[in-house]
């Protein structure tokens, strides 16, 4: 049998259920891989022994008592380390935030919470979660455990090296331009952006957000398997008076035609032969199993994408870019330089027009999603970057940039997408991007679970070089 740090949650909630093995003992193996394998990648930044075992003990007491322990009784989880848990420091990724302790949790952390999962540790992020590399002046360079010679991702890039480590078996996640989907998708582990109003979240900690982000920003979960990614899922998404933005939808909106949209490279965008392939043969699994699948363009992308860098720019605007100056981050005043040049100018006018605009989109997008209740599509047009590119030249900046349109666009027109990975490509995962309508998160699963089944199942793997 293999390792309790290599366990599905599903595995672990039904031991622990039929008292084949303690959450104690489960949390024990836990924290024993994160000591021995997270100082080779650092991705986590803050760890909670004490308080993880005795969680762990309420559990079992829990299930002694005969008492409901919750759908993630026991299971490892990790935190991002930008959101709100009590006792712990708030920090983005920042120094300037090192002291902001939450004295409440987040909803998202009383879900997982009254789930019964038991937190071991908070993971890295890039200083202001701004990027798709995870390095920061406060907690350091987080690295990929497949191939440390690759970005890990960002900006949950800690928690998708976590959960590809073994460190934890569902980790936590945000996502506002592809911090879930990306890092996902660099750690060849799934990882889902559900629709907003799905997963309750609030940080108390520091003054609610500005329109952008409330409009684009959700929390999501990252697991090695489909099926843990739907119980992380399941037990975020409930919902709390703290959020406004929650929506109480139900996880199954009723049957849909099994058709399946084809974008491989919308509005003449250059993908990698890999990611082509990769898509291919995911179409042919979707027709072998009952799908029509049609390949065919999609509603507008690089429109969406420009529009996102506004509302994602808007906000750093409102104060000229200060915390940039106080914190003084050498790779987030690259980044945000490097934003500033090519994202378009931030004035009321153009925030305005951009609001208005994302309507119509997200109209365009929700109609032809109803035709095709998936979209097949690449997660980005490369495979995972080298490490750190993004702040080797303004060239390379702006190449990024443009193989991350997918990523950037989605959360602008408001649909759900999910990450799946598919194997590898020489010494570099490779996946796909599953695309669905408002709250069809339901569809999303449906379609990962025969991809899955259809590819070589993920593995815990041991960082190398």
């Amino acid at each position: 049998m293999s390792l309790l740090h290599e366990w599905s949650a599903r595995q672990i909630t039904t031991a622990i259920r039929q008292k084949e093995v303690t959450a104690r003992e489960v949390t024990e193996a836990a924290l024993e891989r994160l000591q021995s394998v997270n100082p080779a990648i650092n991705a986590v930044v803050d760890e909670m022994p004490e308080q993880s075992l005795a969680a762990a003990d309420s559990i079992d007491q829990q299930v002694e008592r005969g008492s409901d322990p919750g759908i993630l009784a026991g299971v490892p989880v990790t935190i991002k380390v930008n959101v709100d848990q009590a006792g712990f420091a708030n920090t983005n990724g920042l120094r300037i935030q090192n002291d902001l302790i939450a004295k409440t949790d987040s909803p998202v952390i009383s879900s997982l919470q009254q789930a019964g999962a038991v937190i071991i540790g908070r993971t890295n992020t890039p200083a202001f979660s701004l990027r798709w590399f995870t390095r920061n002046s406060l907690h350091g360079h987080t690295l990929n455990p497949l191939n440390n010679r690759l970005t890990p991702g960002g900006s949950s890039g800690g928690a998708a090296a976590a959960v590809a480590a073994g460190i934890g078996t569902i980790a936590h996640g945000t996502d506002i331009a592809g911090s879930i989907r990306y890092p996902a998708y660099a750690c060849g582990v799934h990882g889902l952006r559900p629709t907003v109003g799905r997963i309750a979240a609030a940080n108390l900690s520091s003054p609610d957000r500005h329109i952008g982000a409330q409009l684009t920003a959700v929390s999501g979960p990252i697991a090695r398997t489909i099926d843990d990614l739907w119980l992380g899922y399941s037990a975020m998404a409930i919902g709390h008076p703290l959020d406004p933005w929650w929506v109480p939808v139900e996880h199954k909106l009723g049957e849909y035609p099994k058709r399946a949209a084809l974008c491989i490279a919308p509005e003449g965008w250059q993908v990698d032969s890999a990611i082509v392939e990769a898509l291919n043969q995911t179409a042919r699994q979707l027709r072998e199993a009952g799908w029509e699948v049609v390949e065919t363009g999609c509603p507008p992308l690089r429109e969406p994408k420009e529009l996102q860098l506004l509302l994602w720019m808007s906000e750093y605007a409102r104060t000229n870019g200060e915390a940039f100056a106080t914190e003084d981050d050498p790779d987030a005043n690259y980044v945000y330089a490097r934003l500033q040049e090519n994202s378009p100018e931030v004035t009321l006018n153009s925030l305005m027009d951009a609001l208005q605009r994302r309507v119509t989109l997200a109209r365009e997008w929700q109609q032809f999603l109803t035709g095709f209740p998936i979209m097949l599509c690449p997660v980005s047009a490369e495979l995972p970057f080298e490490d750190l590119r993004d702040v080797k030249s303004t060239d390379d900046f702006k190449a990024i940039l443009e193989a991350q349109m997918t990523q950037i666009a989605l959360p602008f027109i408001g649909m759900p997408g999910m990450t799946v990975t598919t194997g590898s490509s020489l010494d570099s995962p490779v996946g796909v991007q599953l695309i669905a309508a408002r709250f069809r998160e339901d569809i999303l699963f449906d379609v990962a679970r025969i991809i899955e089944a259809a590819n070589p199942p993920v593995s815990v793997v041991n960082p190398i070089g």
